[in-house]
């Protein structure tokens, strides 16, 4: 969602929050400002649209002098996008400018009743509330004003602010949205991820909900919501400022494209110690791994699909029943939740707002939470009973891609390991599991050396107006991240369907020269899969077809085809998805559109 980034120390302020800004951008966002303390007045100047409009306005900066300062990118929830709506906001006096990531719920009456007590808004959004409410209880002393304004909003935030009184600080503070505290030499920082500071430094603090951050040259005081002070751990970040840049690709989806085969491996190799598979972040006993009844899923998006593969996965492995839920219906069907079961919330932020509220539900039920999570501190992954990192590095496109395969191999971790332990893989079957999910790295290299084909195929379909998915079993579940990896950065309507499904009604929409993308990697199911793709065909559909090798039928019937190398059937997901993903990103090249940055979406959805 949205971006801020602020700065109290030494230099400029506003050449280090664009800079911070840019480095945002991948969050998705429509609007962008800075507010900057000059010595007399704080001076804001906000734009609509990219954020070069508001580097034009201040000349990269060069424009705002001053020392201390935070800025913002908005991706618009309240009132639409505009210069007015944009943030940073000021209370009446312009001695306050606030700018806030999230949504207040109960904004109108607290709107309403300070409309009342006699102040003016000029915007449509809730942030302008948090503003107009810190004049109102400001008394002198900026913590007291915010910790009282933490009281009176409901709703999901993190805050940074500044006021004209105390010219020298910036103030910080979260609940249930993304926010860090850097410190540097040169000065200190808040963002709301670490790739916005992370050219000034690599040593963060996370800050935990509702707590306050009080920063100023040389000092950073964190305290709870009594106002207590409270001492919090340095965190120093291990990934540099190269890894979130483009490092020559076009575009950051294909080079985290590229980056799968390191990626995966980088998740898999520390686990596998000795020849066996070790799960130390786990922390559960051979006992309790017998003794689970049922394990629930639950997540948002491409971390969903995960969760549909994971089911299929795990109860071939394991035998133990899995539900998978996206987490924000989880919470609305009010779940009853097995005793001795198990829930895995899956995020590669670790921020995902449905997600997390699921976590707490879950929690609220007895259960206990494993999270798998990309992100190092971040609020999924201190707030599960236990956190599976999956140490993809920093994922900058929007469109996920090395995220989901390390979100895989996790699943396939657990589901070994699981199997293993309740009896249902002996030592032979074991080791050549392991063997084959150490092999994946090399597998997904040897399918980006394919990517000519898929990209002179995908600039033949890049006008298609409609796009089918279809699949069985594991292939079903691809087909959908293929899907949603297709529409969300091409805009093509694409769906996925599974295969058995077609002739129950969606049928009736194939037509000369449909595009159906087939998934048939699975031997049980390949003599289905070839009669869906002949019923297709005979309405008209032009087939792209992934097959493994031996599917030699699948071949002959489709017009277009990639071969997926042989490898466990459950650890297929991990190698189709490849083709998905390239075919997407040369269909959004193809038609010329910004890959990174699709319109509508943001990389972290931390809203509801």
């Amino acid at each position: 969602m949205c971006g801020i980034v602020g700065y109290v120390g030494e230099e400029q302020a506003a050449p280090i929050l664009l800079d911070g800004l840019q480095k945002l951008e991948y969050r998705g966002y429509d609007s962008a400002g800075i507010a900057v303390y000059d010595g007399t007045d704080i001076n804001v100047v906000k734009a609509k649209g990219k954020l070069s409009a508001l580097c034009d306005l201040t000349q990269d900066g060069e424009a705002m002098k001053g020392y201390v300062g935070i800025g913002h990118t908005r991706w618009a929830t309240h009132g639409e996008p505009s210069v007015t709506n944009a943030h940073p906001h000021y209370n009446q006096s312009k001695s306050i400018a606030v700018v806030h990531n999230g949504i207040i719920e109960n904004y109108q009456p607290l709107r309403d009743k300070l409309i009342r007590r006699g102040y003016e808004f000029h915007s449509e959004t809730d942030t302008e509330v948090i503003a107009h409410l810190l004049d109102y209880y400001y008394k002198g002393d900026p913590k007291e004003a915010i910790i009282k304004v933490m009281h009176r909003v409901v709703g999901s935030y993190a805050l940074g602010i500044m006021f004209k009184d105390h010219p020298g600080k910036v103030y910080a503070v979260r609940k249930d949205s993304p926010l860090i505290v850097g410190v540097s030499e040169h000065g200190n920082y808040i963002a709301s991820d670490v790739p916005a500071i992370l050219k000034y430094t690599r040593d963060v603090y996370y800050i935990d909900n509702q707590e306050l951050a009080e920063l100023s040259m040389h000092e950073v005081h964190f305290y709870n919501a009594d106002l207590e002070e409270i001492v919090k751990e340095l965190v120093t970040v291990e990934w540099d400022v190269e890894a979130a840049e483009k490092g020559g690709y076009e575009h950051f989806m294909l080079k985290e494209i590229y980056e799968q085969p390191k990626a995966v491996d980088n998740t898999i190799s520390p686990r596998i110690k000795d020849g066996k598979l070790v799960i130390d972040e786990l922390n559960m006993t051979e006992e309790e791994i017998r003794n689970i009844s049922r394990i629930y899923i639950i997540a948002c998006g491409s971390s969903y699909h995960v969760g549909m593969v994971g089911k299929y996965v795990i109860e071939k492995m394991t035998r133990i029943p899995v539900e998978v839920d996206l987490a924000s219906e989880f919470r609305y069907r009010d779940p009853v939740l097995e005793k001795n079961s198990m829930m895995i919330v899956i995020s590669q932020s670790g921020e995902t707002a449905d997600t997390l509220a699921a976590l707490r539900l879950a929690q609220k039920l007895g259960s206990k939470v494993l999270g798998i999570v990309n992100v190092v501190g971040s609020s999924i992954a201190r707030e599960a009973d236990n956190v599976m990192y999956t140490w993809a590095g920093p994922e900058i496109s929007v469109a996920t891609t090395k995220a989901y395969s390390t979100q895989l191999v996790s699943i396939y971790m657990l589901a070994t390991l699981f199997g293993q332990v309740r009896g249902l893989i002996d030592e032979q079957e074991y080791s050549k599991i392991l063997k084959e999910l150490c092999a994946l790295p090399e597998k997904i290299q040897e399918l980006l050396g394919d990517k000519e084909r898929i990209q002179w195929f995908a600039s033949k379909y890049a006008n298609a107006e409609h796009i089918f998915f279809i699949g069985r079993g594991v292939d079903y579940a691809s087909s959908m991240e293929g899907s949603l990896k297709l529409k969300e950065i091409s805009y093509i309507h694409s769906e996925a369907y599974a295969a058995g499904e077609l002739k129950h009604g969606t049928i009736s929409l194939i037509e000369d020269g449909t595009l159906t993308v087939a998934l048939s990697t699975q031997p049980d199911l390949y003599e289905k899969m070839i009669s869906n793709v002949v019923e297709v065909k005979s309405r008209g559909a032009y087939v792209f077809a992934l097959v493994s090798a031996d599917n030699q039928g699948m071949k002959e019937n489709a017009d277009f085809s990639v071969v997926i190398p042989k490898t466990y059937d459950c650890f297929v997901p991990s190698l189709s998805v490849i083709p998905l993903q390239l075919f997407a990103y040369y269909v959004s090249v193809a038609r010329g559109l910004d890959v990174d940055k699709p319109r509508n979406l943001a990389k972290s959805v931390t809203v509801e």
